[in-house]
């Protein structure tokens, strides 16, 4: 095989020929990213929505499409930690800017948030053209998440974006405190249950005989997303949240107060970087048994 850059004469013909796959089977081309060592799939599916509910298009995904999420979090192309956006145009802009439709995906199924998603979209959105006129040196990206609006802020130099990314995602609250469960081989718990775009518990790693150093860092951006009724974090006094796996940073404040219903609320500012490791075109070959990958937890 010819080297990078080589000048061979048959240079550059099998960069540009897809390998043997079913006429009619499934070629997904893709835009390879990662926050802190997060990895998104994005499949740029650019059509307008329809202006349906965006949990309506979601159901509709999961009916028509859902072998593709499948194939390509599944392994072997995807793995267990594997995360997708499918970005859809939202139809006419908002007055505020763009507004770009964003379903989530992963080895499960579906969800409503992902902050290392929406970090990565942030930069993705201005480097494919998706924002009509960036402008530096920063600029607001606006996603409708299945959870809610979403709004990223990415830097930009005239000709491509930068980092740190930072976003406000929907409104963050404790839903509640110090409730107490049982869990079988651990017995009872205390935990509290809040909301950042989905609902997470919360509870001390001692619990359950866990090595907090052993997080994920995708546990550790959802810890910047909920602020209990204690108030442990005050507006605008920032966290920092270091993986130990990469060391990457994160950092995680409360810039608002709000309400939801009657719960008190915060919007909570994420920031962090973004980076792009590449493009892919993903195919089937419709003999093959596992055409549509299959799940090793």
């Amino acid at each position: 095989m010819a080297a990078a850059g080589s000048s061979g004469s048959h240079s550059g013909c099998w960069e540009r020929r897809l390998p043997p796959h079913s006429p009619s089977g499934l070629v997904v081309r893709t835009v390879e990213m990662h926050a802190g060592g997060e990895p998104l799939r994005i499949v740029p599916r650019l059509e307008a929505g329809r202006a349906l509910p965006l949990l309506s298009l979601r159901r509709e995904e999961a009916a028509a499409r859902d072998h593709v999420r499948r194939a390509l979090m599944h392994e072997p192309r995807g793995h267990a930690g594997m995360y997708g956006a499918v970005v859809l145009g939202g139809g006419e802009p908002d007055p505020g800017g763009s507004r770009l439709d964003v379903l989530f995906l992963h080895g499960a199924g579906y969800s409503t948030m992902c902050g290392h998603a929406v970090l990565a979209l942030g930069r993705f959105a201005l480097d494919y053209g998706l924002v009509a006129a960036p402008s530096g040196p920063e600029t607001a990206v606006r996603l409708r998440c299945p959870c809610g609006p979403v709004t990223a802020f990415v830097p930009w130099d005239g000709q491509r974006s930068g980092n740190p990314v930072r976003f406000h995602s929907v409104p963050a609250f404790a839903v509640a405190t110090d409730l107490a469960i049982n869990i079988p081989g651990h017995g009872r718990v205390v935990v509290d249950i809040g909301y950042g775009g989905t609902f997470y518990a919360f509870l001390s790693a001692e619990q359950l005989g866990l090595d907090v150093c052993s997080s994920k860092t995708s546990d550790l951006v959802h810890a910047a997303s909920v602020v209990t009724k204690a108030g442990l974090i005050q507006l605008n006094q920032t966290r920092t949240f270091r993986s130990s796996t990469t060391g990457s940073l994160f950092t995680g404040k409360a810039v608002q107060a709000t309400k939801v219903g009657d719960y008190n609320a915060v919007i909570v500012e994420v920031s962090g970087e973004a980076f792009y490791t590449g493009t892919a075109t993903f195919t089937v070959e419709e003999e093959d048994p596992l055409k549509y990958g299959f799940f090793f937890k």
